[in-house]
């Protein structure tokens, strides 16, 4: 492909100067598995678990296995970890692995104790003064005593011992997501920051912020979750609108402060080379968006004997090293696994993650420049406001050029050439936008929710075509918002709904300008509520994902067994009911 035309572009421009912001601030990011003998120790480590994960499947069986339960194991007080090398080969039946665990590994997750958050009340002052109704009130306190069940702190051994854990230290109280996740995520965290602030607890919603904070400062971007296997990656970056949701609920400046630093670094790391992709549209302009791309290009350790097992269909070293670098970044986007990353939606072997620009991902980061430049206006950096104006600007630009399609009346994921001839700079062609329906393609709606003083993402008529788009579009269910319209059986597609697009989505209808968006926002609200309810009180939990065919039923589908607990569903609850109220007379249950 030749060379286009160049034009003047605002990125390389905001990336020096973003990098002369922050070089005098920032610490170097360490190693990905950390610095020095405790790096070394902690990746020797994590290669036991691994061989430990190889053999408890071989010798337990498929059967109600999970590959991240055995890298979660912490050694035992007084193991010897080169002892637990020797040990592990020799184990060829169940009971010689119940003794091998038991002699030289703790139970996985007791490297977290709990902890009792202090800002907690059974009943704080000023909760939900818009639910009237008795019946969703009770409920509502149930699922707000749940911070309590998922608080954590990570244990001191930690970070005595980095090389006995693969648990990450942590400075501040963590809300884990709950179930088989025992560690910090990432994006959950907005929303379990989000139910938080409903719940009153300030101070445990600022030291997620701050944990989160620390990562950026240790390596270069907030990871997947706190574990030693997840610095080869991160997840759909939300720090910054973690931040905006405190500082706007406590008028925290000093978080503000604290945290803008790594703003500027978490940012830098998506706008890298790493992530950024040149697009040149069809009147010689030049955008650059994001896109997903992991580190790593070997079999995710918390579900190793998942990719060998499916890497084992390709022939070559090679091929099965682009398919582990493939799933890892679709790992990345938080949406693991979803057609919408196939090119083939039968078969998994076929992710093309790192070729598809995500109308989500964009959002999120278009959102983050926007925020930079309030707190950067904040704390008197007036410069340093004008560039990320500007860069939220041409990203929002970039994404009404490239992603929008006024057929559809959706943004689009677009999808680059796989053959990997193009060097440079892309040129932009309407067939490479994905037409298939998920339920990211109307993600920018969310900007209508917050504009920071910028101006609206979108005009009140454009955000009532996309509301009209939605509704036609075969996603909007009984009980809520299905993810895509394909029933692939991976676990981001049809039929399962998800707590952060259902909130996503619904926000930003809700804050259109449009009466009609309004009261649409306030369904899709309604059916997730009541499917959340019905289904606790069927099972006692909240779930970790729903079956939006069927009010009260929970979801299914992927790689591992469904789980309850749950950190975002959680928080999308507390704060749709916090937002919407529920009045005396509304039905709670399903409808009959």
């Amino acid at each position: 492909m030749a060379p286009p035309p160049r034009h003047l572009l605002l990125l390389p421009v905001l990336l020096l100067l973003v990098s002369l912001l922050s070089a005098a601030q920032m610490e170097p990011a360490h190693a990905a598995a950390g610095e020095g003998d405790h790096g070394e120790g902690a990746r020797a480590l994590l290669a036991l678990l691994q061989r430990v994960q190889s053999g408890a499947l071989r010798v337990l069986g498929p059967r109600d296995f999970d590959p991240k339960l055995y890298v979660d194991l912490p050694l035992a007080p007084g193991a010897d970890r080169a002892a637990a090398e020797a040990a592990v080969a020799a184990v060829t039946t169940r009971g010689e692995m119940e003794a091998f665990l038991a002699r030289y590994f703790a139970r996985a997750g007791s490297d977290l104790v709990e902890a009792d958050p202090p800002d907690f009340e059974a009943e704080p002052r000023g909760f939900l003064p818009r639910v009237a109704s008795g019946e969703a009130r009770a409920w509502a306190l149930q699922v707000h005593a749940l911070w309590k069940d998922l608080a954590r702190r990570v244990a001191p051994s930690v970070a005595a011992r980095p090389d006995r854990h693969t648990l990450l230290p942590l400075p501040g109280r963590v809300v884990v997501p709950g179930s088989r996740f025992r560690e910090v995520y990432y994006w959950d965290s907005y929303w379990v920051v989000r139910g938080l602030l409903v719940s009153k607890m300030y101070d445990t919603a600022k030291d997620i912020v701050l944990n989160l904070v620390y990562l950026v400062e240790e390596y270069g971007f907030v990871l997947n979750g706190a574990r030693s296997y997840y610095t080869n990656r991160s997840q759909p970056p939300l720090l910054s609108s973690m931040v905006l949701e405190l500082y706007t609920a406590t008028g925290d400046l000093g978080l503000v402060r604290r945290a803008f630093p790594s703003l500027l670094k978490e940012h830098s790391f998506w706008v890298s080379e790493l992530h950024n992709v040149e697009i040149m549209d069809n009147h010689g302009r030049v955008h650059n968006l994001s896109r997903y791309q992991a580190m790593w290009n070997k079999p995710r350790p918390e579900s190793a004997t998942i990719d060998e097992e499916l890497a084992s269909k390709l022939n070559s070293t090679a091929a099965k090293e682009k398919l582990y670098h493939q799933i890892a970044s679709a790992a990345e986007s938080g949406w693991d696994f979803s057609s919408r990353w196939m090119s083939n939606s039968t078969d998994m072997t076929t992710l093309v993650t790192t070729f598809v620009i995500p109308v989500d991902l964009n959002t999120f980061i278009c959102k983050m420049e926007r925020d930079i430049a309030v707190f950067a206006e904040l704390i008197g950096e007036k410069a340093t406001a004008e560039i990320f104006s500007q860069a939220s600007k041409a990203r929002h630009t970039a994404i009404e050029s490239l992603l929008w399609n006024s057929e559809m009346e959706q943004w689009l994921d677009y999808w680059l050439p796989t053959d990997g001839n193009c060097q440079g700079v892309y040129k932009w062609e309407l067939k490479s936008q994905n037409r298939k329906i998920f339920a990211s393609n109307f993600i920018p709606l969310w900007l209508n929710a917050h504009n920071s003083g910028l101006g609206p993402f979108l005009d009140e008529a454009k955000s009532v075509r996309v509301m009209r788009s939605l509704q036609t579009s075969g996603l909007v269910c009984p009980a809520g918002i299905a993810t895509s319209v394909s029933n692939t059986g991976q676990q981001w597609d049809f039929p399962n709904g998800w707590a952060p697009l259902q909130h996503l989505i619904a926000e930003g209808l809700l804050n259109s300008g449009s009466t009609e968006a309004k009261e649409f926002a306030e369904d899709i609200a309604t059916r997730w509520v009541r499917t959340n309810y019905a289904a606790y009180k069927s099972s006692g939990a909240m779930h970790e994902k729903y079956d939006v065919e069927a009010c009260g039923k929970s979801g299914g589908g992927g790689e591992y067994k469904p789980q309850t607990g749950f950190g975002w569903s959680n928080g999308v609850l507390l704060a749709f009911l916090e937002e919407l109220g529920w009045s005396q007379d509304k039905e709670i249950g399903c409808p009959s």
